[in-house]
């Protein structure tokens, strides 16, 4: 069984765009302004955000397998199954979660949604969680005394300790960003294997920082190694321009964009030392980049292809990042054949 990313730029609309490739798609995202999208069978991540760098008005990223998917549906979770692997989304519109005394409605729903991703899971046997990508609206906003993203750590942490899931140390990779308005959406990738959790040693884990950055600390790690028959996968988690557990070059788009890839770097580092397949390398990653002010894309563009090269497959988006001075956040992922290493 074999996992590849395909990503094509597309025209909005006709139903003929959306890729066809419905015997091997597991899952994936569309990108941009996707709203007249026509979807397709297999479960889809909605970003409607703007993309950068492309005359396309829309981004697919599908994911394909080389087993035949089996397809459901489960309290409001779009799914897929191949072989040991599983792909599923899901949208929770927060108005459907009144908030209670000490509990939001965003921390309310983002509690729900974990519990209903650890239910499918044990009920499809795959209980490893591999990687989780979420989206909120209006992530840096204060409401019931609290800014948005430090509500949804509190209501993710919930579910993982509720449904004896550890919150520190084997946790998924992970993202989450901010769009101007919509549902939480949640798109994640789990199996019957645990992960390889990455740490970054230039970070504290993002699951031990201080007080000071909320009352629950966020439960993802830095990357994730997964594995999949003959096949190894790196998943790599937002990355952001955080030394220690402390924003750098704050206000310095290029300063935070360098720093960033500084930190994917010793990430794949980290992940070349575990790895079972031949090393990775910055120039064949697969990454998302998102830019919080759509003035900065420019040199947010010409600063990456300066350090990795025009080759790289990069995809752009505006979206805001979890801390308010965070201008820029880079994700990626590659995967390699097994191979006996020298």
């Amino acid at each position: 069984m074999s996992l590849q990313l395909l990503t094509r730029a597309l025209s909005a609309a006709p139903e003929s765009d959306v890729s066809r490739e419905t015997a091997r798609a597991l899952g994936g995202t569309l990108l941009g302004n996707c709203a007249a999208m026509t979807l397709p069978a297999w479960p889809v991540q909605r970003i409607f955000a703007p993309i950068f760098g492309s005359t396309a008005t829309v981004i697919e990223e599908t994911w394909l397998s080389g087993l035949l998917p089996v397809s459901g549906r489960s309290e409001g979770i779009v799914w897929c199954r191949s072989g040991n692997l599983l792909y599923g989304v899901l949208e929770l519109d927060e108005a459907d979660f009144a908030g209670v005394q000490g509990c939001s409605a965003l921390q309310a729903a983002s509690a729900e949604a974990y519990r209903r991703i650890f239910r499918l899971l044990e009920t499809q046997q795959l209980p490893h969680l591999w990687r989780v990508w979420n989206y909120l609206a209006a992530i840096n906003q204060e409401t019931d005394g609290l800014e948005r993203y430090r509500q949804f750590n509190i209501g993710r942490q919930d579910a993982f300790l509720e449904c004896q899931r550890g919150a520190t140390g084997n946790v998924p990779a992970a993202c989450a960003l901010g769009l101007a308005g919509g549902p939480l959406s949640i798109a994640f990738m789990a199996g019957d294997q645990p992960a390889v959790p990455l740490e970054n040693p230039r970070q504290v884990s993002a699951y031990n920082y201080p007080a000071e950055y909320g009352p629950r600390s966020p439960t993802f790690s830095r990357a994730a190694l997964v594995y999949l028959p003959g096949q190894e996968t790196l998943f790599i988690s937002g990355t952001a321009s955080i030394v220690g557990h402390q924003t750098v070059h704050p206000g310095d788009v290029v300063g935070q964009c360098r720093e960033s890839l500084a930190n994917v770097a010793v990430v794949v580092e980290a992940a070349n030392r575990l790895s079972r397949a031949l090393p990775y390398t910055l120039t064949e990653l697969a990454y998302r980049v998102y830019v919080r002010h759509a003035a900065d894309f420019p040199a947010v563009q010409t600063t990456l292809l300066g350090l990795i090269g025009a080759g790289a497959e990069i995809v752009y988006v505006q979206a805001d990042i979890c801390r308010r001075d965070l201008l820029i956040e880079i994700e990626a992922m590659a995967s390699h054949s097994l191979v006996e290493r020298d």
